[in-house]
């Protein structure tokens, strides 16, 4: 049986967190802060996962997006580097986090509903 308490579960949860955004903020050119900073960099972190799991484009496709990563602009998202492949510009971070979370909301549904019809 674990004896930690309630507060050292919190602590412990709150420090994993903070390793996760960390780790997910390395890819990310521009500052978060708020209470949602943690939210947009899960979400870019989880939208490198879905290009890795079923690409993007011919440049961004699974493989390359696996070994060269993606950063996470104010204006664009790029493989590799700053000034690697574009895979999408855009006018601010407010329409890049959107598009970025709306995808994610697109393969999530897709893959809910691919699940609903094997079963």
């Amino acid at each position: 049986m674990n004896n930690e308490t309630l507060e050292q579960m919190h602590d412990r949860f709150h420090e994993e967190r903070e390793l996760e955004y960390k780790e997910a903020k390395e890819k990310i050119t521009f500052q978060l802060r708020g209470d949602t900073k943690y939210y947009y960099a899960f979400q870019c972190a989880l939208f490198e996962k879905n290009i890795i799991k079923y690409g993007y484009d011919s440049y961004a496709n699974k493989s390359s997006t696996a070994k060269e990563g993606l950063i996470f602009s104010e204006y664009k998202i790029t493989l590799g580097n700053y000034h690697g492949h574009h895979l999408k510009t855009f006018n601010s971070r407010q329409e890049m986090l959107g598009f970025v979370i709306g995808y994610n909301e697109c393969v999530s549904t897709l893959e809910y509903n691919t699940k609903l019809e094997v079963a």
